[in-house]
C-alpha cells in the first residue's frame, strides 16, 4: 500500500465482522457414543471439543471489539481513546481496527 493510501476501516471491520460471525456460527461437534473406540480416542475427541469451544469464546469475544468499533464510527468517536480520549495512532488503527485504546492505555490496561 502507497504511504498516502489509507485503509478503509469499516471496510476491514465489516470484513472482520462477517468472517468472525462465520467462525462462530459453526458448529461444535459433540462427539457420540459410536465414535469412542478407546480411552485415547475419548481423550481426543473431548480435548479437540473443548479447544473449539475455547475457539468460539475467543471469536465471540473478539466479535463483540469488532462491533463496538462500528458502533464509535456511527458514532463518530472511532480513532479517540476511551481512555484518554486522545487520538489512537493511525498505524496502531490501520494494524487493529477494533483499538479502543491507544498504545499508552493499552499498555496500563496490561494488554498491547
Amino acid at each position: 500500500m502507497a504511504p498516502d493510501e489509507t485503509l478503509d476501516p469499516r471496510a476491514a471491520l465489516t470484513a472482520e465482522r462477517d468472517r468472525l460471525r462465520g467462525q462462530v456460527a459453526e458448529g461444535i461437534q459433540t462427539p457420540d457414543a459410536m465414535t469412542y473406540g478407546s480411552q485415547a480416542a475419548a481423550a481426543s475427541q473431548v480435548f479437540e471439543q473443548q479447544r473449539d469451544l475455547a475457539l468460539r469464546e475467543r471469536n465471540q469475544q473478539h466479535l463483540a471489539q469488532v462491533e463496538a468499533a462500528l458502533a464509535r464510527l456511527d458514532a463518530g468517536t472511532f480513532g479517540t481513546c476511551a481512555g484518554c480520549g486522545r487520538p489512537i495512532a493511525p498505524e496502531r488503527l490501520e494494524a487493529i481496527p477494533w483499538a479502543a485504546l491507544c498504545i499508552d492505555c493499552q499498555r496500563k490496561a496490561g494488554r498491547t
